[in-house]
């Protein structure tokens, strides 16, 4: 579930606003988006995934609230973790880049 826009990190951009399924975040003017149905959150992590800033946290293992701490998450690297994941990585070399699937894909 959504649990953590990052005010730190966050620069208004509304991707996450955007891209989500179920409608969980409200656009704020001249502001972050503000998580507005929570509980409709289906924990899709399109949002985490989708976010240039790494801004958002989506913990995986919950269907109610929980509580984060924002410090924490960064010291372990937890922010944008799920996007870091897919290979969707700012620097260096994506993952995708070192999946061999292709390989396969293209015998057939």
């Amino acid at each position: 579930m959504i649990e953590l826009v990052s005010e730190e990190r966050c620069t208004g951009c509304n991707i996450c606003v955007a891209i989500c399924p179920t409608n969980v975040f409200d656009a704020v003017p001249a502001s972050i988006p503000t998580i507005a149905r929570q509980s409709d959150c289906q924990t899709c992590f399109m949002c985490e995934a989708y976010c240039p800033e790494d801004a958002l946290y989506v913990a995986p293992d919950a269907d109610e609230t929980v509580a984060v701490d924002e410090p924490r998450l960064v010291a372990r690297d937890l922010l944008g973790s799920y996007r870091s994941a897919l290979g969707w990585t700012k620097t260096g070399r994506p993952r995708a880049l070192s999946d061999a699937m292709h390989k396969l894909v293209k015998s057939f």
